[in-house]
């Protein structure tokens, strides 16, 4: 991943020199302060493109080294996110039970690209539509659970979750005139309580 390092008497004017002799906008640049004294700044710049081609190409090398050929890796924005579809030729197996292989892909993947900017970036490894329809099964449990728990009574605790799904959890149910949600436990199993109103 190519960095560059600019210096100038204030922040603003290595800004500027950094987008002029990249030819891109202040927001497509990854910005840090390394030096700061009087009358002279120092940044190192790395371009956001670089960084997308660091994860695809990372991403490539595993699937390779693991025994897949033929994959093709889609890059979006999802509400100024960066998102990596996977298609390969065996989605089930890359998805994993429950989809801890992609879980473990996306972790990996994020302590690479740590140790090469030396801070968080946020971005999303999907593997065909898996999300889109772990998002759906996630909301219909939620429906049927809070269902059960309205007619019951008793408290409902789900299997353990990541912070990404028990959100969704939460953003289904948040409007249930019966039921309210609860997350509980400590990470990584850290679990939804869906609970009555009534008993509270």
């Amino acid at each position: 991943m190519e960095k560059l390092k600019f210096n100038a008497p204030t922040k603003i004017e290595a800004i500027n020199q950094a987008k002029k002799k990249l030819v891109e906008t202040e927001n497509n640049l990854i910005i840090k302060v390394m030096k700061e004294e009087e009358n002279e700044v120092e940044i190192e710049v790395i371009e956001k493109r670089e960084i997308l081609n660091f994860i695809s190409n990372y991403l490539k090398e595993i699937l390779k080294n693991i025994g897949y050929q033929s994959i093709n890796i889609e890059v979006t924005n999802k509400e100024t996110v960066p998102n990596f579809t996977i298609y390969s030729e065996n989605d089930s197996l890359l998805i994993g039970k429950a989809g801890r292989n992609l879980k473990a892909l996306q972790t990996i993947t994020i302590h690479a690209l740590r140790k090469e900017l030396k801070e968080p970036y946020k971005f999303v490894i999907n593997i065909s539509d898996y999300k889109e329809q772990r998002e759906k099964s996630l909301i219909k449990l939620a429906h049927n659970i809070a269902y059960e728990v309205k007619q019951t009574k008793i408290d409902a605790k789900l299997d353990s979750m990541n912070s990404y799904e028990r959100r969704i959890i939460h953003n289904a149910l948040v409007n249930n005139k019966d039921v309210y949600t609860k997350s509980e436990g400590t990470e990584p199993n850290r679990y939804i309580v869906i609970k009555s109103k009534e008993n509270n």
